[in-house]
C-alpha cells in the first residue's frame, strides 16, 4: 500500500466521484475503481457500499478514510519539514480563482513571487465563485482567490485586498462627464450585471436594496470581460470593481465614475483547506500576497467584515 494509493483513495471519498478522482490524479477512471478493488482485497473489507444508490462508506471504509487521511497529512506535514530544513522552495502552486482577480488583480503578485523563486511553478485555474469554494472543499488546489468570501468551518480566510467599486459607461454617455453619480439615477438606466449568483452581483443589488431602489437589468453575463464588452458598445451602465476597468480607461474605451455617498469596496481574500500542511513555497507565496511572513492563525478568519458590502 502506497501513498498514492490513500491519496486516490481520500480523493474519490471527497469528492465521491470516480472521475473527478481520476482527474485529481492524473489517471483513468478505471484505474480509480481498480484501486478501490486492490484495497479492498489488501484489508479483505468492503469500503463502498455497493447497494446505495448514493456513494456512501461502509463502517470499515470510513475507518479506513479517517486513517487515510491521518497518514496523508504527516506525510504532507514531513516533506514540508524536510523541505523547510534544506530550505528548498520549489515544487507547484495550484490556485483557483475567479476571472476578474486572477486576470486583474493576481499577475503582478505572481511575477513579483516568480522573480525571487523562478523554480516554483504557480498553476492558475480560472472558476466561478462557487466552484472555487468547491475545489477548496475537495483539496483539488492548494489556494483560492475569491471575492466577498464566505464564512466556513472548513475553511481558512486571508484577507487580501479591498478594490472600489465605480459606476462604467460608454465615453458619449451623459453620465461620462460627471465626477460622481447617485444610485437613484443609476436605477433608472438600463445596466448591464453579473449573474445573480456571483457575489459582486448580489453586492450590487444589496447597495440598490438598501437604498430601497428597483433596478432593471438588460443583460447579465458570467464574467468581467463580456460585461466591459457590453458597455463598452454602450448597451448599458455597469457597477464594476475599479481595477477590471483600469485598462479600458486608459484607453479612453469606458468612463469610470464614483457612486455618490458612501464608498462601496469589494473585499477580496485568500482561502484554503483547515488543516492542510502548506509547503514553503505556499507560505512563501502567502507572504507576497499578503506582505508578512504567513503565521498559521484560527483567528485570521475574524478580519473578514460581516457585512463585507460596504464601508
Amino acid at each position: 500500500m502506497h501513498i498514492e494509493n490513500l491519496k486516490i483513495f481520500s480523493d474519490l471519498v471527497e469528492s465521491q466521484s470516480f472521475s473527478r478522482a481520476a482527474r485529481l490524479n492524473g489517471i483513468t477512471q478505471s484505474a480509480v475503481s481498480q484501486q478501490l478493488r486492490s484495497m479492498e482485497r489488501h484489508f479483505n473489507v468492503l469500503i463502498v457500499d455497493r447497494s446505495q444508490k448514493q456513494f456512501r462508506l461502509t463502517r470499515e471504509g470510513q475507518r479506513l478514510y479517517d486513517s487515510s487521511k491521518e497518514i496523508l497529512h504527516r506525510y504532507d506535514k514531513l516533506v514540508s519539514e524536510l523541505q523547510e530544513m534544506r530550505k528548498i522552495i520549489s515544487g507547484t502552486i495550484h490556485i483557483s480563482t475567479i476571472y476578474s482577480i486572477g486576470l486583474h488583480e493576481l499577475p503582478p503578485f505572481i511575477t513579483q513571487f516568480l522573480k525571487e523563486f523562478p523554480s516554483v511553478n504557480v498553476r492558475v485555474e480560472y472558476r466561478r465563485s462557487n466552484l472555487v469554494y468547491e475545489d477548496i472543499h475537495h483539496n483539488a488546489v492548494d489556494l483560492g482567490l475569491v471575492a466577498y468570501p464566505t464564512r466556513s468551518r472548513q475553511i481558512e480566510t486571508i484577507p487580501f485586498l479591498e478594490d472600489r467599486l465605480v459606476l462604467v459607461c460608454n465615453p458619449q454617455h451623459p453620465f461620462a462627464s460627471r465626477k460622481s453619480v447617485d444610485l437613484a439615477d443609476i436605477a433608472k438606466e438600463k445596466l448591464i450585471g453579473f449573474d445573480s449568483d456571483i457575489p459582486t452581483r448580489k453586492a450590487s443589488d444589496a447597495i440598490f436594496r438598501e437604498s430601497k431602489l428597483e433596478v432593471d437589468y438588460a443583460m447579465e453575463f458570467d464574467n468581467i470581460e463580456t460585461v466591459k464588452r457590453a458597455v463598452e458598445i454602450d448597451a448599458g451602465v455597469a457597477i464594476v470593481p475599479s481595477s477590471t476597468v483600469q485598462q479600458e480607461v486608459n484607453q479612453g474605451l469606458l468612463k469610470a465614475i464614483g457612486l455618490k455617498g458612501k464608498q462601496f469596496t469589494r473585499p477580496l481574500a485568500i482561502i484554503h483547506r483547515k488543516g492542510r500542511v502548506l509547503t514553503p513555497a505556499i507560505k512563501k507565496f502567502l507572504a507576497t500576497l499578503t506582505g508578512k511572513p504567513y503565521q498559521d492563525s484560527d483567528s485570521v478568519e475574524n478580519a473578514v467584515p460581516e457585512n463585507p458590502v460596504a464601508s
